[in-house]
């Protein structure tokens, strides 16, 4: 009797802890970035059906509806304007003045959220971005081909932040209010960041940091195949604090470029954020050209590349760490 007593307790035993580590393998499923769903998000926004995603144009606009719905499906808490319903919605409109032509122009903001769970910590907001326009169409590029894909710049950091906010709205609630922005108009002049950053949704003094990503399609040479870097890394703490917690971060191999000026980032940096860029840009020579098209995408780089940045951002965004400029590199 005591024989079949003991042997049930250790199937039972058995059970429980395969139960158990089905149940961990599912969590982590959920925390692990998926190759297929970096390239079906590359596919729709970086396709010659885009046209480009041209600053200001509809194909802009698509992509923003695009890029909130996505948000809507995985759960984010809508953060963009009213809709003609009365209900608040994934996109934001932005109205500019273009510096070039002077003409007003209509641009949009993706944008979503998760509200933090902690009674201290929620009201203190970590801020992940990217820019979701590119150059459209240019009736003038030389050759056959004049749709400006921006496969790598910048429909590779707006799947990372689409990513991002998969693999954490599906995890236990942040401490921390994470905003998910995709903005409008960057390779126009800064518009989406720059009406943001006049017209944040949250006091000022609560965003604690922003991370940019930008051009993570493809590996630097300048760095190890699965290093990443941040502009301006030698400016705050933030970058050191996330490598220490795994993020495969190092410094810009291309100072001489000044990356930390050319990116949404600075629109927030200038505004005494510390915000930097996330990114692998190995100064190839399809840098806004035709040529940026979803073919010369390095998918197993830039899966592994979003996959390394999942636990660092999660220890921010559940922390206390607030960093802070490095002396004398504040912008």
């Amino acid at each position: 009797m005591k024989h079949n007593y003991f042997k049930r307790t250790i199937a039972v035993a058995a059970l429980l802890l395969a139960a158990n580590i089905f149940s961990l393998a599912q969590s982590s499923c959920k925390l692990t970035i998926s190759e297929t769903n970096v390239r079906a998000e590359m596919n729709f926004l970086a396709g010659d059906a885009m046209q480009g995603r041209g600053s200001g144009t509809m194909f802009e606009r698509i992509a923003a509806e695009y890029i909130g719905s996505q948000f809507m499906q995985f759960g984010l808490e809508p953060a963009g304007e009213m809709g003609p319903d009365g209900k608040q919605t994934y996109v934001q409109t932005v109205p500019f003045k273009s510096r070039r032509t002077g003409v007003e122009g209509k641009t949009w903001n993706a944008m979503g959220k998760i509200t933090g769970s902690d009674r201290y910590l929620a009201s203190e907001v970590i801020l992940l971005t990217s820019h979701l326009d590119h150059l459209g169409v240019r009736d003038n590029a030389p050759g056959d081909d004049k749709i400006f894909n921006g496969a790598d710049d910048d429909a590779s950091g707006s799947v990372a932040v689409l990513e991002l906010a998969r693999v954490l709205g599906s995890g236990k609630r942040p401490k921390r209010t994470v905003y998910f922005v995709c903005f409008g108009s960057e390779e126009a002049g800064g518009y989406g960041a720059t009406y943001f950053v006049n017209n944040m949704p949250f006091p000022k003094e609560k965003l604690v940091a922003n991370l940019e990503f930008e051009m993570i399609g493809r590996p630097d040479a300048k760095v190890k195949a699965e290093e990443l870097w941040l502009t301006g890394y030698e400016r705050s703490n933030l970058g050191p604090e996330l490598a220490k917690r795994g993020a495969k971060l190092v410094q810009d191999p291309h100072p001489d470029q000044n990356f930390f000026f050319r990116s949404d980032n600075i629109q927030l940096a200038k505004a005494g954020i510390i915000a930097h860029t996330v990114s692998s840009f190995g100064l190839h020579t399809d840098y806004h050209k035709a040529s940026d098209e979803v073919k010369t995408i390095d998918f197993s780089h830039m899966t592994r590349s979003i996959n390394s940045m999942v636990k660092p951002v999660q220890w921010l965004i559940n922390s206390k760490f607030k960093p802070a400029w490095n002396e004398g590199k504040k912008p």
